[in-house]
Order: C-alpha cells, then structure tokens, then sequence
C-alpha cells in the first residue's frame, strides 16, 4: 500500500510543480527571476513549491 500512496503524493506534487513553472513563466517577472524560481522548483520540488508560494506570487 505505500508504494501507491507514495506514487499518488508523487503525482500531486508533480502536478503543482507543473502549474507553479508555468505560472512562473507567464508572470511578469524579470527573466534571471523567473530563471532562478524555475531551478530552485527543479532541483526542490517540495521546498521549491512551498517557497514559491510564501514568496513569489504577489
């Protein structure tokens, strides 16, 4: 049963990964900002996301 739940969390998170990257894209920000949210949501998933939501949409 943990790998299903694991697997499932795992897709949750991809899932708003993705929708946070392309958030970050269509966003007005400048383009060494975007680059740097896009990397730190790459290489830390789970921090990256919630980083990003504590400090980059306004």
């Amino acid at each position: 049963m943990g790998i299903e739940v694991g697997g499932l969390l795992g897709l949750i998170i991809l899932a708003f990964d993705i929708y946070a990257i392309i958030k970050i894209i269509n966003s007005g920000a400048s383009t060494m900002a975007k680059v740097i949210w896009v990397l730190v949501i790459l290489v830390l998933p789970v921090l990256g996301l919630l980083l990003w939501l504590l400090f980059g949409p306004k």
